[in-house]
């Protein structure tokens, strides 16, 4: 196949191919989310049955799925598993609910609950700008000085997804040919020098920034001298139990036993269903992209949103973050997590792609449910979290009339 060298394009032109390319379907939504019209499985959730095996098995079949995990929790009742297949075709361990996936960008949901709890306590204020928050000498823009804390964790910024220069696209080129990470320059401390010419769009609709949460990966650490493992162990996982999560998932006894991650949608140049290489971070996009955890973990996580933790600070942080700061119908702007309303409903969730992996957590604090689906491939159609979340909704409100 003959490459023409990106150095050639126009800027504007490589800013237009990164966009498209890693917004999945081109149209700015972190996924897709409306169960596709041809593929409208009859399925029942609820009474703790199989109802959503037919739209698991389907999905799993035209996505070549080797291995999925959904965890369902009805009106804060006992949790539901649901595995199915195989962690990967060589070790063949079959998924279980204590099964380690990553999260990819479910991450960024913990990242912003530890910077809600130092804010709450009043070791960081969401007002604080990177003026005050980066070293002094550090090269920013008049539009760049001004970005809040709050609006990084907002998303509301108005930092691109990731640098839009030449070096990202060629990265991002070999990827799909690959599968390896194209993120590896927000991890480092360079990260700072993207700052220094950016020029605020004028919209200020929320705009997905991995750039956003890498500055706030390396304001976190700075600002506190511990790394987001050791402060999520500390303010979540120790308080929720959640011993299948960490940031460093190596030190885990169950990381040996985890899904690996697989070829879907992406990479583009890669067989769908062949392996792909897990991404590693060292610095700043840890708690942007690196967490791994299991369903068990994730539903324990997804539950404490709703209900008493036993902890007020947690719980008041879990409240502060579902508040939302920009709103609209579809992926309004919360911390870290977005809100789509239906009716006189909320569905409150996140999505996670990252190497071979795709993940998502949603709840419904008015009704007290929540759906968790892990699965070890990158598909970005995520549809399967909502389309349970939403019926049970609908089931739940029924029962009330």
């Amino acid at each position: 196949m003959m490459m023409v060298s990106t150095r050639l394009l126009p800027m504007p032109l490589v800013s237009l191919l990164c966009s498209v390319l890693l917004t999945g379907c081109g149209n700015g939504t972190l996924s897709q989310m409306d169960l596709p019209v041809n593929q409208n499985t009859s399925f029942t959730v609820g009474d703790y049955g199989h109802g959503i095996d037919p739209l698991v098995h389907q999905y799993m079949q035209e996505k070549q799925v080797s291995g999925m995990v959904v965890a369902i929790i009805q009106n804060n009742g006992p949790v539901e598993f649901h595995c199915y297949g195989i962690t990967d075709d060589k070790h063949r361990y079959p998924v279980t609910p204590d099964t380690l996936f990553a999260l990819g960008s479910l991450s960024k949901g913990v990242t912003a609950e530890v910077t809600t709890l130092l804010v709450n306590e009043g070791k960081l204020k969401w007002t604080d700008t990177l003026e005050t928050l980066l070293p002094a000498n550090t090269p920013l823009s008049e539009d760049a000085r001004r970005i809040s804390l709050l609006q990084l964790v907002t998303h509301t910024s108005g930092l691109p997804r990731q640098p839009m220069d030449l070096l990202t696209l060629e990265n991002l080129l070999s990827y799909f040919r690959s599968g390896e990470n194209f993120y590896s320059r927000l991890d480092e401390d360079s990260v700072l020098s993207y700052l220094d010419d950016f020029s605020a769009p004028t919209s200020a609709a929320p705009q997905y920034s991995n750039l956003g949460y890498a500055l706030v990966g390396y304001i976190l650490h700075r600002r506190t001298g511990e790394t987001i493992e050791a402060l999520a162990q500390r303010m979540i996982f120790t308080p929720l139990k959640m011993t299948h999560s960490s940031f460093t998932p190596d030190v885990l006894p169950a990381y040996a036993y985890r899904a690996l991650g697989h070829a879907g949608d992406q990479p583009t140049f890669i067989p769908r269903g062949e392996l792909t290489p897990d991404w590693v971070f060292h610095q700043n996009m840890i708690g942007a992209a690196s967490l791994y955890s299991s369903a068990r973990d994730l539903s324990t996580y997804a539950r404490a949103h709703f209900t008493s933790t036993g902890v007020p600070p947690l719980d008041k942080a879990f409240k502060d973050v579902t508040h939302t700061y920009y709103y609209r119908q579809k992926e309004a702007a919360n911390i870290a997590w977005v809100s789509d309303r239906y009716a006189d409903r909320n569905i409150i969730w996140q999505v996670g792609y990252i190497g071979g992996y795709s993940s998502y957590i949603g709840f419904d604090n008015v009704n007290q449910n929540a759906v968790v689906v892990l699965q070890n491939s990158f598909n970005w159609s995520n549809y399967i979290g909502h389309s349970i979340l939403t019926r049970l909704a609908v089931k739940t409100e029924g029962k009330r009339k």
